[in-house]
């Protein structure tokens, strides 16, 4: 190649490679550091950061009496942050073309089973909140471990190329679960025990403070995946009786909302587990199932796609999507297998 050519060639390449940059840090949320400047230090970046903000968009998304709560800033220094962030966030009016175009950016983790993920138009959805209830027995716990595997697989194989966060408050979380999945899908072992971040939930409080220790560490690593397994375990023994349940409804909507903030900050896909209960009103004699799920309207309304998860014939199980705002309502058969969620043997 000439010399003109090639020195012509060297500046399309950087700025290739300078584009390539741009694009990478507008994927993801932007870091907390970005709003120093402006009569914003490094002491009230720092301030944040203890308080469980570690991104621009946590600030951006924040109300203004929370961010008063922080020891140390002023309502002037609030209003700054709070002006600072809108700049740099999105929180505007957009066109339906642009979130359509979003939408075809969205990630689908693979559950394991063709059958499911056919049901769900090619898996879990990255970004929203699946929740996922059922009887004991009924496989809500194995599809968790099955997906806490399949994310981080590479997107060619229908996986999020992502870590996974596991927050456990029955205490059945089975490492060895996950390297039967692993060796299914021919991944080392050990990575992936590696790649999994787990804590187990001891009460309602402390499962609302290991999600703003996941926070931290989503804005330092990329993961993929949330799960909380299970969501109201201990919501029903934290609150007993109808004199605190209107205190048990406002802690989980908070916890609930913390888990959408997440979803919407990092592109997680949150996937939750929930009990039921047996209906004893009137209404349950002309029920098919008088079984409902736990939490009342507030996980119903949190919550974007619920599936609810039946028994079937031996170790099969049927899972029908009970509410999606895109999603017909239907049902689909899968098996648990010894390697994890897979498809029902004819």
């Amino acid at each position: 190649m000439p010399r003109g050519q090639q020195q012509a060639a060297k500046p399309v390449e950087e700025e290739e490679a300078v584009q390539q940059e741009e694009e990478d840090e507008h994927c993801g949320p932007m870091p907390i550091e970005k709003l120093e400047g402006n009569g914003i230090t490094a002491v009230d970046i720092k301030k944040l950061r203890e308080s469980g903000f570690h991104t621009v968009e946590a600030v951006g998304h924040e109300i203004k009496k929370n961010l008063l709560l922080i020891k140390g800033l002023s309502e002037a220094k609030v209003d700054k942050l709070l002006a600072e962030a809108h700049k740099l966030v999105p929180m505007g009016f957009t066109t339906a073309t642009e979130m359509h175009k979003d939408r075809g950016d969205i990630i689908q983790i693979t559950t394991g089973s063709k059958e499911l993920d056919k049901l769900l138009d090619g898996g879990i959805e990255t970004g929203s909140i699946t929740e996922i209830f059922g009887e004991f027995r009924t496989g809500k716990t194995q599809i968790c471990h099955t997906l806490a595997v399949t994310c981080q697989l590479p997107l060619a194989q229908s996986g999020g190329e992502g870590k996974a966060l596991y927050i456990d408050t029955e205490g059945t979380f089975r490492p060895e679960r996950l390297l039967a999945v692993a060796e299914r899908y021919g991944l080392n072992g050990d990575a992936v025990l590696d790649n999994v971040a787990y804590a187990r939930a001891h009460n309602s409080d402390h499962q609302n403070q290991l999600l703003i220790d996941a926070s931290a560490m989503m804005s330092e690593s990329r993961f993929a995946l949330l799960i909380i397994d299970s969501a109201t375990a201990l919501y029903r023994t934290d609150y007993s009786g109808r004199g605190e349940l209107s205190a048990r409804q406002m802690h989980l909507a908070k916890f609930m909302r913390s888990l959408q903030k997440i979803a919407d900050e990092f592109g997680v896909a949150v996937v939750i587990s929930n009990q039921v209960v047996a209906q004893v009103d009137g209404a349950s004699m002309f029920t098919a199932d008088p079984k409902k799920p736990i939490g009342g309207n507030i996980i119903a309304h949190a919550s974007t796609t619920r599936l609810s998860l039946r028994k079937g014939r031996g170790e099969t199980r049927i899972c029908k999507i009970y509410d999606s705002p895109c999603l017909p309502e239907s049902e689909a058969t899968f098996a648990i297998n010894a390697d994890g969620i897979g498809d029902a043997k004819e």
